[in-house]
């Protein structure tokens, strides 16, 4: 078997001894290594396999000139944007079995950026001692990504440094074994993506049984707002035959700054890819307000919220901005190029929002329904069900449209 090729990236002007460190353990781990050198000012403790000046270039500068600038943000993004295309290079040509990044703060979000050029499946790996909450969500983005977080700084290589060198070296050589290859990568034909969350997870567990039996392979996406940013990806890169989006939350959710927003690209990759879309309205009326929720206090203050714990709060969004959703949620699925459906239930859109629960206003929710309907293009339809969402009828419906659209 060939060797694993594990694609380093670092600045050798200030983290060169420890670069140098965690080549030579991946050698000894039998991995070869391209190490790509990001400095932007000092000089290199040795020449990497890409140098800076490469770098530079393909982002758009020469390293003179990103030394002389005093604009950091813009040449850190030059450098960014030269190291994403070079990784994209390196992949194409099979040499991206594994990527690791060491450093602080800013090679960790550097490395992040850069990791994007990367497909599911290939590991990703950052060292970073500070993985406050503050950078998580920057980090980790709709990446499968590993964070191992060092404690100690990467600063001279003393006993403590060396061994989470180490320990991270194993860890992405180890990755890199179990992965394979990756290259090429495809699911079986049949293979079909749905979103869910805990409110419909009666609903899920019914259309997954009810496609498995017709012959369909289906993989599950939470829709918090990182799965679903994910799958967004992974339906762009031709892995879906259709989707099934019980939970499409994340486009109202970016409007309105939630917690699960989805991006601005959410719910797009299907319609450009021209696959089967299936959709619900569930959780797209309910919003989150706890204290984890940008500007709380606009729907914290609301009349009804319900606590579920601590951290996690729910109210409604309100008539106003259903009917934002809504044309939003149209505009998007007017531009699909395949079959789009979307079906309504009429006593509720999930567990939650059941008939004389805190949260269940079925006036409010015929706003987003009327204005959804009203600037649809007319050959997307609209069915809607007299049912909750969680009731059997209601997944056999979605199931039976679903495989009615898919190829046998």
């Amino acid at each position: 078997m060939a060797a694993r090729n594990i694609v380093v990236i670092g600045a050798l002007d200030t983290k060169g001894e420890q670069i140098l460190f965690l080549k030579q353990c991946l050698e000894r781990k039998k991995c070869s290594t391209t190490v790509i050198d990001i400095s932007m000012r000092g000089v290199p403790l040795f020449k990497a396999d890409i140098t800076p000046e490469e770098i530079a270039r393909i982002g758009g500068m020469s390293l003179e000139q990103i030394r002389i600038s005093e604009d950091r943000y813009t040449i850190t993004q030059v450098m960014q944007r030269g190291a994403a295309e070079q990784v994209k290079k390196l992949y194409s040509s099979g040499m991206v079995d594994g990527i690791i990044a060491p450093g602080g703060v800013t090679m960790a979000l550097f490395a992040s950026s850069v990791m994007n050029a990367v497909p599911f499946g290939i590991p990703k790996m950052i060292v970073c001692p500070a993985v406050q909450p503050v950078y998580v969500s920057g980090l980790f983005g709709p990446k499968d990504v590993v964070i191992m977080q060092s404690i100690v700084e990467m600063a001279g290589l003393n006993a403590l440094v060396k061994s989470v060198l180490a320990r991270a070296a194993g860890a992405i050589c180890g990755m890199a074994e179990e992965a394979g290859a990756v290259v090429g990568f495809r699911l079986p034909k049949g293979s079909i993506a749905m979103t869910q969350d805990g409110f419909s997870e009666q609903c899920a567990r019914r259309v997954r049984e009810g496609l498995e039996a017709r012959g369909f392979t289906v993989y599950s996406f939470h829709s918090q707002g990182i799965s679903d940013r994910a799958l967004e990806k992974l339906i762009a890169e031709g892995l879906f035959d259709g989707v099934m989006g019980i939970v499409a939350n994340g486009v109202i959710e970016e409007i309105f700054d939630g917690n699960r927003a989805g991006g601005k690209e959410s719910l797009e990759a299907a319609g450009k890819r021209g696959i089967p879309l299936v959709l619900t309205p569930c959780g797209i009326n309910i919003t989150g307000c706890g204290p984890t929720r940008k500007h709380s206090e606009k729907y914290a203050s609301r009349e009804k919220v319900e606590k579920i714990d601590e951290l996690r709060w729910a109210t409604r969004y309100n008539a106003e901005e259903l009917a934002i959703g809504a044309r939003a949620y149209a505009e998007k699925l007017n531009r699909a190029k395949g079959p789009v459906r979307f079906l309504v239930p009429l006593k509720g859109w999930g567990s939650s929002n059941r008939e004389g629960s805190l949260l269940y206003a079925p006036e409010e929710d015929r706003v987003f329904v009327e204005e959804l309907r009203r600037h649809l293009n007319p050959e997307i339809v609209i069915e809607e069900m007299d049912c909750n969402l969680e009731d059997p009828q209601f997944a056999a419906a979605l199931t039976e449209h679903l495989a009615k659209m898919l190829p046998h």
